[in-house]
């Protein structure tokens, strides 16, 4: 996959963040004009290049790190303490190496990394009680690490060359290619139950559906924006489409395309592209839909009783217990401390009322002001391609908290919400890459004018 992207005059191999006097409107830090302060590294091409390889493994790290071990069958057997412990090393990795880039410990002010740090006290608070045991403290601990390590990377928020999605894409491309992988070598393990599964390091189809919904969708919405080339973008939607259908997940389909839907809306006056597609698919949706009927049908049941589909699977009877919980007037405002999501043994699997017993209704209201944060900002935003992705990011993670534990914890979903301000940064501070010049340039040239490629 190639991402081409930046804007006239802005140099990409250097770190710098660029000084337009933006301000980033409580998303990100304010660059005043003239300021000097650029990312390390900024000013040799080979060390900037350099920073951009290790901050691509630490991001590759922090998302290892929110994929936690879960007891499903690997094609390499991994005992249970073994596998958190990789997860622990990989974010103590994440750390150190988040270190070298920034030995200065240079960061930006950000809104959004400040509302989690109030989850955070909140998570030490109740962990320090001790009602929900040692594992609720040991969480606050790996949260706090998480949070670390994303504050140290703030320098490198808002790159008008989108260095975070960058290495955001690839990560996620690689934990697809694990997949795949999985699957080819041992099919019985990753599609027992019926849905595809990760079975190099073990990955529930749920979260397969998430990553691959997200590859998919930001893939989709740079090709709309003319910033991705059409064969790329559509090779790696393809693909992440495909293994949407494999793992039969509602939530990331559904998710996929009302993001893709929204974050159209938001380019359909700044590009013809956009205007095409969109009318193509009102003409051609209505057919596919009555011809693909009974086959959508089927996927979308997944062979469940009518009973079970009401219950959306289980999860309302898991969410009464969890309202039912006895609590005091402490705890209902900040609830037992950070859990692992579950109810009675069973998956919370909605993220307000998983928010709701591990942080109470002030971890709610928190959650909440992320959202809108991230919901509103953009209309404060130029139209572009950074907007655009950022808005489909933000429009799916709110999507999914309804049937899935998406933020509130360090997690995979948190790491999407920081690409989100990323670029929603990164939209107040450069202007929007042209459509077909950028993607017809010689590499050489693209680098002459400032843009960034990469495979």
């Amino acid at each position: 996959m190639t991402l081409t992207a930046g804007a006239s005059g802005a140099n990409s191999a250097s770190g710098a963040n660029g000084a337009s006097g933006a301000s980033s409107a409580g998303v990100g830090g304010t660059t005043a004009p003239g300021a000097t302060d650029r990312a390390p590294g900024g000013g040799d091409p080979a060390v900037a290049r350099s920073v951009e390889r290790r901050l691509a493994l630490v991001w590759g790290l922090l998302l290892f790190n929110g994929m936690t071990w879960l007891p499903i069958g690997t094609v390499v057997p991994i005992p249970h303490r073994i596998g958190q412990m990789m997860t622990s090393v990989a974010l103590a990795a994440a750390i150190i190496l988040a270190l070298t880039i920034n030995p200065r410990l240079r960061i930006r002010p950000n809104a959004l990394l400040t509302l989690y740090l109030v989850l955070l006290v909140i998570a030490v608070m109740t962990g320090l009680r001790g009602t929900a045991g040692n594992g609720a403290l040991f969480r606050a601990v790996r949260l706090s690490g998480f949070l670390g390590a994303l504050w140290l990377l703030t320098p490198w928020w808002g790159r008008r060359d989108l260095l975070l999605l960058r290495c955001h894409l690839r990560a996620l491309l690689v934990v697809l290619a694990s997949v795949v992988a999985g699957a080819l070598v041992a099919p019985g393990k990753a599609l027992g139950d019926g849905r595809l599964q990760g079975v190099i390091w073990p990955i529930p189809a749920t979260q397969v559906g998430q990553y691959a919904a997200v590859a998919a969708g930001c893939s989709i919405v740079l090709w709309l924006s003319g910033v991705m080339n059409r064969r790329r973008a559509w090779w790696t939607a393809g693909i992440g489409v495909a293994l949407i259908l494999a793992t039969h997940t509602r939530t990331a389909a559904l998710g996929l395309v009302v993001g893709v839907l929204v974050a159209s809306f938001s380019l359909l006056l700044a590009r013809s592209r956009v205007r095409r597609v969109l009318l193509t698919t009102l003409l051609a949706a209505p057919l596919a839909l009555v011809a693909l009927a009974p086959s959508l049908a089927g996927w979308a049941t997944r062979n469940q009783s009518s009973a079970d589909i009401s219950g959306l699977t289980g999860r309302k009877a898991v969410w009464a217990t969890v309202l039912d919980q006895p609590r005091s007037e402490f705890e209902r405002f900040f609830g037992f401390g950070l859990s692992d999501k579950s109810s009675g043994g069973r998956p919370i699997d909605d993220t307000w009322l998983a928010v709701y017993k591990d942080e109470g209704l002030v971890g709610d209201a928190v959650i909440g002001a992320v959202l809108a944060l991230l919901l509103i900002t953009p209309a404060f935003r130029r139209a572009g391609p950074a907007r655009a992705v950022a808005i489909f990011l933000v429009v799916y993670c709110a999507f999914a908290t309804y049937t899935e534990v998406v933020i509130g914890d360090a997690s995979p979903y948190l790491l999407h919400l920081v690409v989100a301000s990323s670029l929603l940064l990164s939209a107040a501070r450069s202007a929007a890459p042209t459509e077909n010049r950028s993607l017809r340039r010689s590499p050489p040239e693209r680098a002459v004018a400032g843009r960034a490629a990469v495979a």
